[in-house]
């Protein structure tokens, strides 16, 4: 027990301590620089771009990109442009991190139109909806049957059941008002 308080084993402990904090801090500082903590990339805004303006950006900024998603179309957008990217723009990243992409694709795709005919009116827009397309305007003429779908439209022609119809498309709707 003796030997714990001598002054050989207190001076051996506080050296062993002493070179031990300066291995782990030497260790620190190292990793520090060579995992690149210092060397971030601010990534660029992206939004509105197409595909080859990408590239050529995100290869100048020695990052990478991948197309994570591409299958909701927005009119509003031009096809083929990023919509949303992540991680968003000025978020400091690593040099080679890959930039995942959302992108407004270049063409509608089509759905196989129901039939609605002597369906309410609530019944249809619900379907028309469920669709991926767009009401558009509801005409009434004289039939017994109040809210009942006579017609459907499209582009002023009637569709009919089965017919493949571009998603987005506003329908048209011929309902009956009640009166004889």
């Amino acid at each position: 027990m003796k030997f714990l308080y001598s002054r050989i084993f207190i001076k051996q402990l506080f050296i062993s301590v002493v070179i031990f904090a300066l291995i782990t801090l030497i260790s620190i500082i190292f990793l520090f620089f060579y995992t690149g903590q210092t060397n971030y990339i601010k990534v660029p805004d992206l939004y509105g771009l197409n595909i080859s303006e990408v590239e050529k950006m995100i290869g100048e900024k020695k990052l990478n990109f991948e197309v994570s998603d591409s299958i909701f179309y927005d009119p509003a957008i031009s096809p083929n442009t990023v919509v949303s990217q992540t991680p968003i723009k000025d978020k400091e990243v690593k040099k080679n991190r890959k930039i995942y992409l959302t992108i407004n694709p270049s063409d509608f795709s089509n759905v196989i139109f129901p039939d609605l005919i002597q369906l309410t009116k609530r019944a249809a827009i619900s379907q028309i909806n469920a669709l991926d397309l767009e009401m558009g305007s509801v005409e009434y003429v004289n039939n017994i049957g109040k809210d009942v779908v006579l017609e459907v439209k499209f582009n002023d022609s009637i569709i009919k059941s089965g017919q493949l119809i571009p998603k987005k498309s506003k329908i048209d709707l011929v309902l009956g008002n009640g009166k004889k």
